[in-house]
């Protein structure tokens, strides 16, 4: 073992090496606080969401590949925002990230959409076409009693 490793030294470059890599302390408080890691790797493509996927294989396989969101989103981020050509690849799926090769296009795949169901407008409300058991009260309306 060398006096560096010893002594921990070599953390400390490390450490200086990735708040280089990122840009500065800011950008790696900023990126530990959305994130909960930090992490630096090779940028390998984004999406059309605005996404950008990384690699660094100095990480153990299942950890090697993550998913950076927007700053729009900031921490309202989900599994649905990720394409599944995308998906495929985080999971190790497949070992070409759809930058290097894109997946085969076919007519009856429709678009990827994020998940909407948080948004109230945009919340899918099936429609019923029973009388609820229940009626909730309505200020300024009397009670019915059945």
């Amino acid at each position: 073992m060398s006096l560096k490793a010893w002594l921990g030294i070599d953390k400390i470059q490390k450490l200086g090496q990735i708040v280089k890599e990122i840009g500065g302390v800011k950008a790696v408080l900023k990126k530990r606080y959305l994130m909960d890691v930090t992490r630096v790797g090779t940028l390998v493509g984004s999406d059309k969401f605005g996404n950008r996927y990384y690699e660094n294989n100095e990480y153990f396989v299942p950890r090697n590949r993550w998913v950076e969101f927007p700053d729009k989103v900031w921490l309202d981020y989900d599994a649905s925002q990720v394409p599944p050509e995308w998906h495929s690849w985080l999971h190790h799926i497949t070992d070409d990230a759809p930058s290097v090769k894109p997946p085969p296009t076919q007519k009856f795949v429709l678009d990827h959409k994020e998940n909407t169901s948080i948004f109230a407008d945009q919340k899918y409300i099936p429609y019923s076409t029973t009388r609820t058991k229940v009626q909730g009260w309505q200020p300024g309306q009397k009670p019915q009693f059945d």
